[in-house]
């Protein structure tokens, strides 16, 4: 089955890390979005990611419902699915939860995964982020080793974030908040280790200046050495075997060169949300304009049921999402080298 168990997951964690490549992380909304993103993997031959964020679940479970856990559980059900039609391995990740949102979405995603295991199967997400870059280092390590240890038990992975991803996307928004907070120092790197390693495994979204949203290319200034310095101070003092698992966030109007270049540092997945929702919306726009009197019934007349049927639109969507993340798996080295039928 090509969601990956959690020793298959480990093993594409593993490969990127051995490799010096990471995997794409989209977020998805919709049965659409998860058919653009699989056929993405499969065109480029990547094993990927397919995460949902809370705002993706309230949206995914309906305008009269707005539950996040509930949407996030229709859209991993559906993945799982659709996942056995293509020869690629992919995971599924749920993206920032903040410490407010633990118990009415991290708790009951843990328990949806808890009742597949009971039922023979393996766990619902593969990973999940717990996100508590918005409170002081020491209770964010608190909880975050609380959870560690549930989701241990499951056989998943916690990432965790440490120092903050400016700008705003779904609904995270740090725009207020100074300057010093977007860079994670070496000592945090080694505390984050040192409290969460000996409990089970994780993946660290270490800050290097990232800023969520849409960017000219050029305007993100990124300083990838944070993530070496701080991969160095731990591997110092606890070996190398101690190189952590790290998350790229708010990539969007990155260098090329700078996104290869944290690769080499431990970089192992990069979220992707802002430039395949572009990829996504922006062959609809051309839809409609270049149709607008057929989409639309102008002056009384029937319109043609052609051009407004959704199919014909969203297809055109999804093709183009799908073509951003293959650019995507190229950017991120991650292209033919799907670990599917190895592992």
């Amino acid at each position: 089955m090509p969601v990956a168990t959690p020793k298959q997951y480990e093993a594409m964690l593993d490969a990127a890390q051995k490799g010096n490549y990471a995997y794409p992380a989209v977020n998805v909304t919709s049965i659409t979005t998860i058919n653009a993103a699989l056929k993405s993997f499969a065109d480029a031959k990547s094993d990927g990611i397919i995460q949902v964020s809370t705002g993706g679940g309230q949206f995914a479970s309906g305008l009269e419902v707005g539950d996040a856990a509930f949407g996030a559980i229709v859209l991993a059900e559906a993945t799982h699915l659709l996942a056995e039609k293509h020869d690629v391995l992919v995971a599924l990740h749920t993206d920032h939860c903040h410490p407010e949102k633990v118990e009415s979405f991290l708790k009951p995603l843990l328990e949806a995964s808890r009742k597949r295991i009971a039922e023979g199967k393996g766990p619902l997400f593969q990973s999940h982020m717990f996100d508590g870059s918005v409170v002081e280092l020491d209770e964010n390590l608190k909880i975050s080793k609380e959870l560690l240890k549930e989701c241990a038990e499951l056989d998943i992975i916690l990432e965790v974030e440490a120092g903050c991803v400016g700008g705003e996307e779904d609904g995270h928004d740090t725009s207020g908040l100074p300057i010093e907070k977007l860079y994670t120092t070496p000592e945090d790197m080694v505390e984050v280790y040192e409290a969460l390693q000996p409990i089970g495994r994780f993946i660290f979204a270490a800050t290097f200046g990232n800023v969520h949203g849409a960017y000219k290319p050029g305007s993100v200034k990124l300083q990838p050495t944070i993530l070496r310095d701080g991969q160095k101070a731990v591997t110092d003092k606890h070996g190398d075997e101690a190189l952590m698992d790290l998350v790229f966030h708010g990539g969007s109007g990155s260098e090329l060169n700078d996104i290869r270049e944290t690769l080499g540092y431990g970089v192992v997945k990069m979220n992707i949300d802002t430039d395949t929702q572009y990829a996504f919306t922006r062959p609809i726009v051309t839809h409609i304009c270049a149709n607008i009197e057929g989409v639309l019934k102008i002056d009384g007349e029937v319109g043609n049921k052609k051009t407004y049927d959704p199919r014909g639109y969203l297809k055109k969507g999804e093709a183009s999402m799908a073509a951003r993340l293959v650019q995507a798996a190229e950017d991120l080295c991650s292209n033919g080298k799907s670990i599917f039928g190895t592992v």
